[in-house]
């Protein structure tokens, strides 16, 4: 267990909007957040950790295996295959998102995955899993598996689309209940998000597409948000920077949206579910990228180097100096809302494994040792954590120069030093106790 030593760090800045206060953005959905898309942090949350009906947004996790496969050599973008009678029945459903597939067609992974993606098509969805998995039961587990994996907080796959089971009839996923449906809260759609784009940005490429043509036909992405969609009844809804994430909708789970945009290499991951309409989950997803864009910047709140006053050193056993200076490896930044910016700290965590039983390090010391770790610890009102398990930069604490290790003739001397202490102090104890 490391040896907790918080220690304060003043910090003077000029703030960005002094004397400003600015409210959380309110947003109708019935759950929603924002995220930091690089180190997790979120901004802001509603009812985040709520278990709603995700609807297409459960493509997410298929579309990570996917890519998760073609990484592995499982599979390439090349790989063509057909695509059975359930798939097949479920293409030619007016009542559900379809390019129009046929049985006797060789379609490639690409194809299918792009249809998927852009146009969440759920007969492309299924195809690729029974291509990966061998059956949309097999793959279910997968999904559960990595789920657990990603340490999704809450969530349960049922099936690779995000239709309710109901609507597969007797083809639901096997291991499944029939009439069950996917269930995920935002903040697990946050963190799936969050590794698809860090782990395939690839991933954002095909997203981002307005259109796509497919065997001979232009189909429409989902996400209105898009630079670029065709229509001018769309272009209200156009947003800089948006390229993903997935749209859903089933009557169960409402509208909802994982979208996604990046500025000026700021990129933030927002989530809503459970909205009234198509269009007010865009809308309300507006409000929460505006809340970040605007009220956010990446800001350096300590410098490398950083050494706090009352504890700038650590003491030194058996070296040819008694202790020796500490400072962080690396600066430490994070995303500060205006005017908050003195609402940080630096802790300092000293690893026990680099200390004798007495508290201290034995020499030699090495220049750049490590010696614990730091991070930042914020202290306003609005915090609300973290989707990652062990979320908040986290830099080293090292030793600033080397101690070399006391000869033979020194560490005598100190031992035996020690030991006439040791006597003098015991004889002193005694005498006392005569008088």
């Amino acid at each position: 267990m490391a040896l907790m030593v918080a220690l304060l760090m003043g910090f003077f800045a000029v703030s960005m909007n002094p004397g400003h206060t600015y409210a959380s953005v309110d947003v109708g959905a019935e759950s929603a957040i924002l995220v930091d898309a690089e180190t997790g942090k979120i901004l802001f949350e509603k009812e985040a950790d709520l278990t709603l009906p995700p609807a297409s947004m459960t493509k997410m996790m298929t579309e990570y295996l996917v890519m998760e496969a073609i990484e592995e050599g499982q599979i390439s973008w090349d790989t063509t295959t057909q695509i059975s009678q359930y798939a097949f029945d479920i293409s030619a459903n007016p009542e559900f998102s379809g390019v129009g597939l046929k049985l006797d067609e060789q379609y490639t992974v690409r194809e299918l995955y792009e249809a998927m993606a852009i146009n969440s098509d759920n007969a492309t969805t299924i195809a690729l899993t029974e291509l990966i998995a061998g059956s949309e039961g097999e793959f279910v587990q997968m999904m559960n598996e990595k789920a657990a994996e990603m340490g999704l907080p809450e969530y349960d796959f049922v099936n690779a689309t995000g239709l309710n089971n109901s609507h597969l009839g007797d083809n639901y996923p096997e291991g499944t209940d029939p009439e069950a449906t996917n269930m995920l809260s935002a903040k697990s759609a946050a963190l799936l998000a969050y590794h698809l784009t860090n782990d395939y940005p690839e991933a954002l490429e095909i997203s981002s597409k307005p259109t796509l043509d497919f065997a001979g036909q232009t189909v429409t992405n989902w996400n209105w948000m898009l630079p670029g969609m065709p229509g001018q009844n769309l272009k209200q809804f156009e947003y800089e920077g948006m390229d993903g994430l997935k749209t859903g909708y089933t009557e169960l789970a409402q509208n909802t949206f994982t979208g996604t945009a990046e500025r000026d290499g700021q990129r933030f991951i927002s989530v809503v579910m459970k909205s009234e309409s198509r269009a007010s989950r865009f809308n309300q997803t507006r409000q929460l990228l505006d809340y970040g864009f605007n009220q956010f910047s990446r800001q350096e709140i300590f410098a490398a180097g950083a050494t706090p006053e009352e504890e700038s050193t650590l003491p030194v056993a058996k070296g040819k100096e008694d202790g020796v200076a500490i400072e962080t490896s690396s600066a430490l930044s994070t995303l500060v809302k205006n005017g908050e910016e003195d609402q940080y700290e630096i802790q300092f965590n000293i690893s026990e494994d680099q200390l004798d039983d007495e508290g201290h390090l034995v020499a030699p010391v090495e220049k750049g040792q490590k010696v614990g770790t730091a991070k930042l610890v914020y202290n306003g009102e609005e915090d609300y954590g973290n989707i990652l398990s062990e979320g908040g930069q986290t830099v080293d604490i090292i030793a600033s120069s080397s101690v070399e290790k006391a000869n033979w003739f020194m560490l005598t001397l100190g031992a035996i030093g020690e030991f006439f202490g040791d006597i003098f102090t015991g004889a002193v104890d005694m005498v006392k106790g005569w008088f």
